[in-house]
């Protein structure tokens, strides 16, 4: 799994973290000569569902059992009498706490903005390559302008959100900026707004550095399933973020083909499948594109799949949605509303050149069982020769997914067996959690799987001894010929009750 700037030179990194820094805190000195006050952000308790509940002292005993070595302090310091009561209030500031990672997740899709969008500036896209050689070339003609194009697209940006008109984008960086109490018709507020960006930017290309060094660290032991181990929790300190891609979709259809061809699963046996973090792209990390409406692509890029090979009948499925992110259940509520008056969902797909010709196939391919094409986008001309694909998604497929607020490391749906999942989607979700909390999401995803039914995951999660979840099978996929380009993807399975 790849991410923004991992594959940039650490030298880049930190000569732009380096003049990032400087010049945001000369700004500052600017800043406080002006009044601007700022409002604490608040976020409203999420009502679960009815059917959405948290996982019991009881049921998460084995885990913690198993555990205790890496509990933290209220939990491993608990006697035994007192540890359900601890329990539970422990399951409540968690479930606050990650929630809260929401925020940060949302301030790193903007980083990506900045970067990446189009839509808000004329000026050229900041690239990995240009960084690369920034950092190569460090006080050099280049290297200065590099940082100058930053400090430019962070000014546009700025300005676009001051006057968003109707780019759902902009609205968004517009809410996200009120919301943390900046007053934006107050000119000091724009400037310190504008310092609050290219900061951000500053933190993520750190992190970035943190991640290249912990991964350089993992690769020089040798050991592949040590690295794969590491990469499978990279991001447990990070902002949940909420981008997506094609990509993993590929590798999720890879996968189940293997498991069709093993005969884990029968011809049409998939009835009901979630999916936990479904994913809305913004400006993906990647690919990086604003120049179509947000969309998700994973529940239908699933159904596509699962349709082409034979595991299920489009009108016999039903998918589910776990998100914790308001922004994106609202989302598809609002894609469900419109289906149900006969409208359908457009998915814009893009290609990047450097993809192999396999991937480039399925993209060729996408949405053919699910929708029917449709004239794409016009494509910026800054975007050069980008090709673009779009799919009318048809409205029975679109009212066939229903979406849940649920935290899959505290909370599950509490089904009756004949509604359990026949396959649980988890891609580049549970690589925001440790250990702990993996497995506790593993225990969560455990009591909503029918015995026999599948987890598919990039991540290589810890098989305890009382849980059922076993990995029985994996495909790695290679996107590209960059580095690190691709996805491991590995099924667990839940064996029969105990």
């Amino acid at each position: 799994m790849t991410d923004i700037l991992a594959a940039s030179p650490r030298g880049a990194i930190h000569f732009i973290f380096t003049q990032i820094m400087r010049n945001a805190f000369s700004l500052i000195a600017i800043v406080a000569l002006f009044p601007v006050s700022y409002g604490a952000q608040s976020r409203a308790a999420p009502k679960p569902r009815p059917a959405v509940v948290y996982l019991s002292y009881e049921d998460a005993r084995p885990v913690l059992d198993s555990l205790k070595e890496v509990l933290p302090s209220e939990l491993g310091d608990a006697s035994p009498e007192k540890l359900p009561l601890v329990w539970r209030d422990w399951v409540a500031r968690r479930d606050h706490d990650i929630r809260s990672r929401l925020n940060k997740g949302d301030e790193d899709s903007l980083v990506n903005f900045l970067l990446f969008g189009t839509s808000f500036t004329l000026r050229p896209r900041l690239t990995l390559a240009d960084i690369a050689r920034a950092g190569q070339k460090e006080n050099s003609e280049e290297a200065t302008k590099a940082f100058a194009l930053i400090q430019a697209r962070a000014e546009d940006l700025i300005q676009g959100i001051v006057a968003p008109r109707d780019n759902e984008r902009l609205l968004f960086a517009r809410r996200l900026y009120e919301a943390k109490g900046y007053d934006l018709n107050n000119p000091a507020a724009l400037q310190q707004a504008k310092i609050d960006l290219i900061k951000n930017l500053a933190r993520v290309l750190e992190e970035q550095a943190g991640y290249g060094r912990l991964l350089d660290s993992a690769r020089l032991m040798g050991d592949t399933s040590q690295e794969l181990a590491l990469r499978s929790k990279l991001y447990k300190d990070r902002g949940l973020s909420s981008d997506t891609s094609l990509k993993p979709n590929y590798a999720i259809e890879r996968a189940l083909a293997s498991i069709k061809a093993n005969a884990w699963l029968a011809r049409a046996s998939v009835r009901r499948v979630a999916i936990v973090g479904p994913g809305l792209d913004f400006t993906d990390k990647q690919d990086g594109f604003d120049f179509y409406p947000q969309q998700t692509i994973q529940p239908f890029a699933i159904v596509d799949s699962l349709t082409r090979l034979g595991l299920a009948k489009p009108d016999d499925l039903r998918i589910v949605t776990f998100d914790l992110s308001p922004r994106i259940n609202d989302h598809l509520a609002q894609a469900r509303a419109r289906a149900a008056k006969g409208a359908s969902y457009v998915v814009q797909v893009p290609r990047d050149l450097e993809w192999n010709s396999e991937l480039a196939a399925y993209w060729s391919r996408f949405g053919d069982r699910i929708g029917v094409p449709v004239m794409p986008v016009t494509v910026p001309a800054a975007l050069g020769m980008l090709k673009v694909r779009a799919v009318s998604i048809r409205p029975a497929v679109v009212s066939g997914i229903d979406s849940e607020d649920v935290n899959i490391v505290l909370q599950h749906l509490n089904l009756a067996p004949p509604e359990s999942f026949d396959l649980i989607i988890a891609t580049n979700i549970l690589v925001y959690y440790d250990t702990l909390e993996q497995s506790l999401a593993l225990a969560n995803i455990e009591r909503m799987l029918r015995p026999g039914g599948f987890l598919l995951s990039n991540n290589a999660l810890l098989e305890l001894p009382s849980s059922r979840m076993r990995s029985v099978g994996y495909e790695t996929v290679v996107y590209s010929d960059k580095p690190n380009d691709g996805d491991h993807i590995v099924w667990y399975q839940r064996s029969a009750d105990k």
